[in-house]
């Protein structure tokens, strides 16, 4: 076993910049091309530093210890395709008397660190787990608010297999030990390199990890345990809910798998544009057209309401354009369930396009009057 701290003569808590200037010191010293160098020391020290100068790599290596076993020796190919090039990163021509730099090229170190090593821990055995979270939308009408009401929706999901019951067995089989990875839902796999043997856990391919096998798989799910099918899911929509707000249907989601549990079902609630009420908060507005006579002279009016009634509602004498009304309690109910919304009557008048004789003579009557 290599000990690539011991090679480059430094502690294990040294900074990287302490193991920069040691391998340097060292390099120079052994160089192939300087007098009384050593090829193979040196190559050790390239390998060391190459390691240790990187800091993915250290980590990898203080996790793993010295695993670093049985390395090349001699320059050109190596085995698994490693390539040794005389020299060493990050020493220049300048650090040599004399001779010339050479690149060390660790390429393939990279790449059997990242296959053994990676950063990634080992797969495990697959335990029961949660099923997956389901977002949808639901659109509903502005009256779907003044309410409590009941929308069904239809949703295609993984649910339980009602064959089996989740458990992946037709019914009255047996559920057996897997015979590749004895229950464990792990293998191993052994690659030998020039660093020596390492040594991989993956899932078990012929279980998929559970560490169980049906004596024969469900007919129906082919021992999943889950299948797709649709769902009538009964939805509470409370009243004064209102646009991008969520409901969350607990368990509703997709079925978890080996009996694991379901995830949830998150509707995201789309009011419908009204042709006559906008929503502004729990508030309602509504436009409305009066006639002349009832903006000067003042009038009670009927005006419609969300729920589909009318109510009256008084103008004001000398009410002009754009003046607006406010009905006390005819918008939207309060989420928090306590109290209404106001509904709002934006007035218009309205200028006849076409009048009678007498119309007329009113009019001209009323203008001379300087009106």
């Amino acid at each position: 076993m290599k000990d690539y701290y011991t090679i480059l003569g430094v502690a294990k808590s040294a900074s990287s910049e302490d193991i920069k200037k040691a391998y340097r010191k060292l390099a120079h010293k052994h160089h192939p091309d300087v007098k009384g160098g050593s090829e193979q020391k040196f190559k050790e020290l390239s390998e060391a530093y190459q390691v240790l100068s990187d800091g993915d790599k250290r980590a990898q290596y203080d996790k793993f210890g010295r695993v670093f076993e049985g390395g090349a020796t001699g320059g050109g190919q190596g085995s698994e395709g490693f390539r040794w090039a005389w020299g060493s990163p990050g020493v220049s021509q300048g650090d040599f008397e004399e001779g010339t730099s050479f690149g060390f090229d660790f390429q393939d170190i990279g790449d059997i660190f990242d296959e053994f090593f990676g950063g990634a821990q080992p797969e495990r055995r697959q335990e029961a787990k949660r099923g997956r979270d389901i977002e949808v939308e639901l659109q509903i009408p502005l009256e779907a608010a003044l309410k409590t009401t009941q929308q069904t929706i239809h949703l295609t999901k993984l649910n339980t297999c009602t064959r089996c019951q989740g458990v992946g067995a037709e019914p009255g089989t047996k559920v057996n030990e897997c015979f590749s990875c004895r229950g464990t839902g792990e293998v191993q796999q052994i690659k030998r390199t020039i660093f020596g043997s390492f040594t991989r856990v993956g899932i078990c391919p012929e279980c998929g990890g559970e560490g169980i096998r049906p004596e024969k798989p469900c007919n129906v799910c082919k021992g999943e345990g889950r299948i797709k099918s649709e769902e009538a899911i009964l939805v509470a929509i409370p009243a004064g809910i209102d646009t991008n707000q969520i409901l969350r249907v607990e368990g509703k989601g997709d079925a978890g798998r080996k009996k694991g549990k379901s995830g949830d079902l998150y509707i995201k609630i789309a009011l419908k544009k009204h042709p006559v009420f906008v929503r502004k908060g729990d508030d309602l507005s509504m436009g409305k057209e009066i006639a002349f006579s009832q903006a000067v002279l003042g009038d009670e009016i009927e005006v419609p309401t969300l729920e589909g009634t009318a109510v009256l509602a008084k103008v004001p004498e000398g009410t002009r354009a754009g003046e607006v009304l406010r009905v006390k309690g005819k918008g939207i109910p309060h989420f928090s369930g306590l109290g209404r919304g106001d509904m709002f009557v934006e007035l218009d008048i309205q200028t006849p396009k076409k009048l009678t004789r007498r119309q007329k003579e009113l009019l001209e009557e009323l203008k001379k009057e300087g009106l």
